[in-house]
């Protein structure tokens, strides 16, 4: 069963399982979004099918903190502020190398390739390029790699992943723009860790949290990571 963090008649924030599509894909595996719409029909034995609305996704191998609505109405006033940048979305990564500077801002360009789900930092100058902003701080180093907070400015598909790894530091796990092969398998250390947005009726400042198991990738800052709240 998914983690329900918070739910109440417009919200449903989750704990997102690594290895779960958020949405169905080609691999017709179980998703997210029909596992909480089960949910919902179960919990409110609903007669048909339950309305959930899809606000930001996580890639499949990625695990975090995930806002749904469950009104129309919560879903437009998410959206706008997801499109605003006013949702504060931090995440949690492990990266090789440690960076120069403890903090700082990575801004590029990326290009979706969607026939093969791959995405390229470009010149600006290249049709159908994105601006991609993030920003991010190192907490912790051991063994040549980084524990970083970082925060996104925009939603680009794959951002995290092909920023850090353009910027010479790939995250560990990632065998799409790190390794080929990976030592941990499937896992990959990249977490949404947390959403700050504001709630869509009451007007209330929210966040949510959520933290990573400290095993496998992030087995090295097991002791951080316990004291992150």
């Amino acid at each position: 069963m998914v983690n329900i963090i918070y739910e109440d008649n417009h919200l449903l924030i989750v704990e997102k399982p690594v290895n779960i599509p958020v949405q169905e894909d080609a691999s017709q595996d179980i998703d997210l979004l029909r596992l909480l719409k089960n949910y919902l029909i179960k919990k409110y034995n609903k007669p048909g099918e339950a309305y959930l609305g899809l606000i930001h996704r996580l890639d499949r191998p990625v695990g975090g903190v995930m806002v749904f609505a469950k009104t129309s109405k919560a879903a437009s006033r998410l959206s706008n502020q997801l499109r605003l940048q006013e949702i504060k979305r931090t995440y949690l990564t492990v990266v090789d190398h440690n960076f120069a500077e403890s903090s700082g801002k990575l801004t590029d360009y990326l290009f979706k390739d969607r026939q093969n789900n791959i995405s390229y930092v470009v010149s600006p100058s290249k049709k159908g390029a994105k601006k991609a902003i993030l920003n991010y701080n190192e907490i912790s180093k051991k063994n040549g790699r980084s524990l970083l907070k970082v925060q996104l400015q925009t939603g680009r598909s794959h951002q995290i992943r092909v920023q850090l790894s353009a910027a010479g530091h790939p995250i560990i796990g990632d065998q799409k723009y790190g390794q080929a092969v990976s030592e941990f398998d499937q896992q990959i250390a990249l977490w949404s860790y947390a959403l700050e947005f504001t709630h869509p009726t009451k007007k209330e400042k929210m966040c949510f949290k959520s933290l990573p198991a400290p095993q496998s990738v992030w087995k090295d800052f097991a002791v951080i990571l316990s004291q992150l709240k």
